[in-house]
């Protein structure tokens, strides 16, 4: 039997939030933070800044909250979100959870305070910072409008979950980036771009149907199932960073993800259609988030 919610409750608006996809915005910061703070001890002095990193990762977390709630409107909006054929989790607006001028307002909201939080980094990292700001804000909106339509849409992830997270993170506390913090941002940004990959191979034939170009629409079910996979295994391979890196462990605990990381894809291989996937999809987010915390752990046990 289905829950009824109240509409415009806050349960309504915590699962509107999809608090699920939060690790892919907090482990991008979280990772920049780790190697800026061991970065910061060799300069002699503890030059490392708790007030610019809590507003990394809060921008960044307001930010993913926005882009979900920008999806779940502009879907429901352009009619790409039908309750009868969804086969992902619900959605608030499709299921009538949140009213749509109340979702207008959220998004409006969420965006300007997302704002207020991202504006003091200028103050640490330089003007450069009002950039890195005004594209996350606008290719938020340009993904679920037009570029998700047309296969963008791992290109952004690796962008904005993964190389501008990472990098600027380290660039806002030390002025600075290193080859090292790029590999490691694309290793990141690789692990991330999973969960959105067994997102559209889930949903591969109703976005067939839209016209939605998805990468999985365009390469095919076998080849995004190697692709999930080959995701993992350069993530991995990336890691080696870490150890020339000097943080042996960074490299050597992401292994336990990727054993985590085969099992999903063996089980997303073997359901390989409908809304079981979603299994897949919430393991995904869990494996990203133990990625996150294990590349942690190791860069911080020197």
């Amino acid at each position: 039997m289905e829950e009824t919610i109240k509409q415009d409750s806050f349960k309504a608006w915590v699962l509107a939030a999809r608090p699920k996809t939060l690790s892919g915005a907090i482990v991008p910061v979280i990772i920049g933070l780790a190697l800026a703070w061991v970065d910061a001890r060799e300069y002699g002095s503890w030059i490392f800044n708790w007030v610019p990193a809590a507003l990394c990762l809060l921008f960044a977390t307001l930010m993913q909250i926005d882009a979900n709630f920008i999806n779940d409107f502009f879907d429901y909006a352009q009619g790409n979100d039908e309750a009868e054929t969804r086969l992902g989790p619900l959605r608030a607006c499709t299921q009538g959870w949140v009213k749509i001028d109340s979702m207008k307002r959220a998004i409006a909201l969420t965006t300007c305070t997302a704002c207020l939080v991202g504006l003091p980094l200028v103050f640490f990292g330089g003007l450069e910072m009002l950039v890195v700001g005004l594209l996350c804000i606008v290719f938020c909106f340009l993904y679920t409008t037009h570029l998700s339509y047309i296969g963008m849409g791992d290109i952004l992830v690796f962008l904005f979950f993964g190389i501008i997270p990472v990098c600027t993170t380290y660039y806002i506390q030390l002025h600075t980036c290193t080859w090292q913090v790029f590999i490691a941002s694309l290793a990141c940004g690789a692990v991330i771009d999973c969960l959105l990959i067994v997102n559209n191979y889930r949903d591969r034939e109703n976005d067939q149907r839209d016209g939605k170009k998805t990468l999985v629409v365009k390469i095919g079910a076998d080849w995004t199932e190697w692709l999930y996979l080959t995701l993992g295994i350069f993530a991995i391979l990336a890691g080696l960073v870490f150890w020339f890196y000097g943080h042996v462990l960074a490299f050597l605990l992401p292994l336990l993800y990727f054993i985590m990381h085969v099992l999903t894809w063996q089980k997303m291989k073997r359901i390989h259609a409908g809304r079981e996937l979603n299994v897949c999809l919430a393991e995904t987010a869990r494996n990203i988030l133990v990625y996150g915390l294990l590349v942690v752990l190791g860069i911080l046990l020197v």
